[in-house]
Parts: C-alpha cells; sequence; structure tokens
C-alpha cells in the first residue's frame, strides 16, 4: 500500500494557513486512506470468514507464526500425497479388477454346479405360494442380482469383493432360514455355501491385504488433507497478519494526518461560528444528530443523545468546528440535490422536534453570549 502524501499537497497545507481549499484536500486525503481502510477490512472478513467456515479459531501469533513458517512445507507434502494417492489409486484399482475376476471365477464355478438351479433367479414368492417368504426372509438375494451388480455402472454396483461375498452367502443363509434341515433346499444350500467358504479362503488372503491397502490408502488422504488445511491456514494467517500490519500502518498514518489538521487549523472567526450555527439548523435531523456526534468525539461530556442539547459553538475546539463545517457543507450540498430529485422537504415529526429542540438550544447559546458582550 502506498500511503505516501504528495509533496506538493504537504507544501500547500503548510503554506495555505486558513485557506480552506488546502482543508479539503486534506478532508479528501484521510477520505481515500478510509477507503483503503474499508478494503483491508473486508479482506479481514474474509480471513475469519475461512476460520468460521472451516470450524477452527483463528491461530494465536506463536501458533500462526509456526505454521506459516511450514507453509511451502505442508503444500509441498500434499502435493507429493497427492501424486502418490493418485499412483495408489491406480495401482488399487488394478489389484481389485484382479480380484473381482478371480471372485468371478469362483462364481462361475458355484453357479454351474448341478444343485444352484434353485439360486439363479429370485424366489418365485407368488407362484410357490410362499406367502410367509418376507416376513421371514428380510433381504432375498440371488446369483443373478449379485451378476447385475457386478456389472452395473451407477452407485448400485459393488465396490469390493467382501460385499459380493457377503451376498452369495445371503442366498445359501436365507434357503437355510427359510426351508427346514430336511429340505432338499436347504441342504443344497447348505452343500454349495461349504463349497464356496471353501474356495472363498484360498482367495482370501489377497483380500485381506487388499483391505489393509485401502486403509493405508485412506489414512494417507487423510493426512493429505491435513496438509492442504495446514497449508490454508498458513496462507490466512499470514494474510491476516499482514493486514493487521497494513491496517496498523494507516492508522498511524492517520493519526498523523490528524494532528497535522490540528496544527493548520486557523481559528475560526466569529462571523463564521454564527454562519455554521445557522447552518446547523438547516441540517436534517439524522445529518443533525450526526454533526453532534463530531462534538462528542472532542468532548467526552457532551451529551449528544440527550433529551435537551446546549451546544456551545464557542466553546469548540478548533479542529471540531472545522469538522463541523466541512461536514455541514457537504451535508448540505447532498441535501439539495436530495431536495431538487424529489421536491419533498417534509420530515418526520419526531425529528423535527428534536431538531426544533437543538436549534432553540443553539439561540438561547448565541442569546447568553450576545448578553455577555460589553
Amino acid at each position: 500500500m502506498d500511503l505516501a502524501i504528495p509533496d506538493n499537497v504537504l507544501v500547500d497545507q503548510g503554506k495555505a494557513e486558513g485557506n480552506d481549499a488546502d482543508m479539503e484536500d486534506f478532508r479528501h486525503h484521510v477520505d481515500e486512506i478510509s477507503t483503503k481502510v474499508d478494503k483491508l477490512e473486508q479482506t479481514l472478513n474474509e480471513v475469519e470468514q475461512f476460520y468460521s467456515t472451516t470450524g477452527k479459531k483463528q491461530l494465536n501469533t506463536s501458533k500462526g507464526t509456526s505454521v506459516a513458517k511450514d507453509k511451502d512445507k505442508h503444500i509441498a507434502n500434499f502435493k507429493k500425497r497427492q501424486q502418490d494417492a493418485s499412483l495408489r489409486e491406480a495401482a488399487a484399482t488394478k489389484r481389485m479388477q484382479e480380484l473381482m475376476r478371480q471372485f468371478g471365477t469362483i462364481l462361475r464355478q458355484i453357479t454351474q454346479h448341478k444343485w444352484a438351479g434353485p439360486f439363479m433367479q429370485p424366489v418365485d414368492v407368488v407362484g410357490l405360494g410362499l406367502h410367509d417368504y418376507y416376513e421371514v426372509i428380510e433381504k432375498p438375494m440371488d446369483f443373478t442380482t449379485i451378476k447385475s451388480k457386478m456389472e452395473a455402472k451407477d452407485g448400485s454396483a459393488y465396490k469390493n469383493v467382501r460385499e459380493m461375498c457377503a451376498d452369495v452367502r445371503l442366498i445359501f443363509k436365507n434357503a437355510m432360514k427359510y426351508n427346514e434341515e430336511r429340505d432338499d433346499v436347504h441342504v443344497m444350500a447348505k452343500t454349495l455355501l461349504a463349497k464356496f467358504e471353501e474356495k472363498w479362503l484360498q482367495l482370501l488372503p489377497k483380500v485381506d491385504e487388499e483391505f489393509l491397502q485401502e486403509k493405508r490408502r485412506k489414512e494417507e488422504e487423510a493426512e493429505a488433507q491435513i496438509d492442504m488445511q495446514l497449508a490454508q491456514e498458513a496462507a490466512h494467517a499470514k494474510m491476516a497478519r499482514d493486514l493487521s500490519d497494513e491496517l496498523d500502518e494507516v492508522d498511524l498514518y492517520l493519526e498523523e494526518l490528524r494532528e497535522m489538521v490540528l496544527q493548520k487549523c486557523r481559528r475560526m472567526t466569529t462571523e463564521e461560528k454564527r454562519r455554521l450555527g445557522t447552518a446547523l439548523t438547516r441540517l436534517s435531523p439524522d445529518d443533525l444528530q450526526k454533526a453532534l456526534l463530531i462534538v462528542a468525539e472532542n468532548n467526552p461530556g457532551f451529551q449528544a443523545t440527550a433529551e435537551e442539547v446546549d451546544l456551545d459553538i464557542d466553546a469548540q475546539s478548533e479542529s471540531t468546528l472545522w469538522r463541523l463545517k466541512f461536514f455541514v457543507k457537504e451535508a448540505l450540498q447532498v441535501q439539495g440535490k436530495s431536495a431538487a430529485s424529489t421536491g419533498d422537504t417534509n420530515h418526520n415529526n419526531d425529528n423535527n422536534k428534536r431538531k426544533r429542540e437543538i436549534c432553540d438550544a443553539l439561540a438561547k447559546t448565541s442569546q447568553k453570549r450576545s448578553k455577555k458582550l460589553p
């Protein structure tokens, strides 16, 4: 951020004591800095929003510094883990396809058995008159359904061979559960289940190894996410610190400007004070309240929101008077444009009452001052 004041402005401010145009230059320059401050604050709000949406508090100074120093490290780790994860995922996909192929071989061996016929299609509940079937069997299963899920391309497809194994077992266990032990279907299901389990045991070591690989892959993915989160935190922590430093710099600069303005302010003449008091009475109720708040900034004892306000123009500091003057000038210009465009000069009754009270207070103060004059 470039906070330098143009040299010609500083020179003019030093030479043109009491010049309203120079004071306007100061005011516009302050407005420019204030706009920059607003933008910085918006960025800070974005940083705060990051921490609120991620459910984390802002990092304290020590932790923030530590994380920021490791920013590049976290980013590098995250990228490397991303690359490794892609390679592992490709390898895992290849291994899973091989497991599926081997499991398919087992299925073909089981389904080609002479007793596999009753289990190939869904149970014909209606045709066989099995009225209580769905009361006994919670999840029907058959080999045709398994084959359809193996070939599916959507969310219904099997994710791994363990799911396929569970459904094959379900086919035979359903049959054994619904049919009594002496029934042929029960005996056939029990025999085929034993054959399946024997073949499954041969494949199980590879399945277990794949399970462990998948577990490690998920753990590494979680670690990669942590690295990404830490990198984001580091970036936002640095952004917050940089913005905070810039805000401190701007605040310091504004304070310097304020001191310069105070030094350059000439004393207002009695006539200028009178005109200022008159101009205050022409303000809208809202602007009048803002003007009173300006007075209150440098006068803690002044009650800007009190029921009755006693504003002594002569008792105000020169900086307050000049701030009031510039505020009143701009407010009346805006007020005039608004009145010209709308033609509406009526105000709220309550606001008018407030305005009359303040105007009366100004008039009383002016009368008191006049009586004290010799």
